[in-house]
């Protein structure tokens, strides 16, 4: 399987803590793209234990189908989630999700992205470590 290259960590567990808006530090995420980035809020998804972070995609974007071999609970932070669920990308499949909407994600579910209304802004809570995996590695923009 491969891995996200998201180093670093947020918050620690376990202590009281917060992140203002302003501390959030985007980094590339190359697993989804060049128009992707993220940034680590909470844990180290790198390894076991709870994760937060959020992923920002760009207008556009298309993101092919994969998987995660964790369980993930999405928060729409901005702009319109699309996502739909199966092995093949496909528009028709794609549901679409406001900002302040919650999808849960079962782990090792095919799915994929598209962000037709412009870019967006997730948050995903996790336990590590965070995977990702695409359904065909032709797709996958670390090749």
């Amino acid at each position: 399987m491969s891995t996200n290259s998201i180093t670093g960590s947020g918050l620690p567990n376990g202590l009281f803590g917060s992140v203002r808006p302003e501390d959030i530090r985007w980094l590339p995420y190359p697993a989804l793209g060049k128009d992707a980035h993220t940034a680590i809020v909470v844990g180290d998804p790198a390894v076991a234990g709870p994760y937060v972070v959020r992923v920002k995609v760009g207008a556009d974007m298309k993101i092919m189908p994969h998987i995660h071999p964790e369980d993930r609970v999405y928060t729409v932070i901005s702009g319109v989630f699309y996502i739909g669920l199966g092995t093949a990308f496909d528009p028709a499949k794609l549901a679409a999700f406001a900002p302040g909407s919650v999808v849960v994600l079962p782990g090792n579910t095919a799915h994929f992205h598209w962000a037709r209304s412009g870019e967006y802004v997730t948050q995903v809570y996790g336990l590590g470590p965070l995977g990702t995996e695409y359904v065909h590695a032709a797709d996958d923009p670390r090749n």
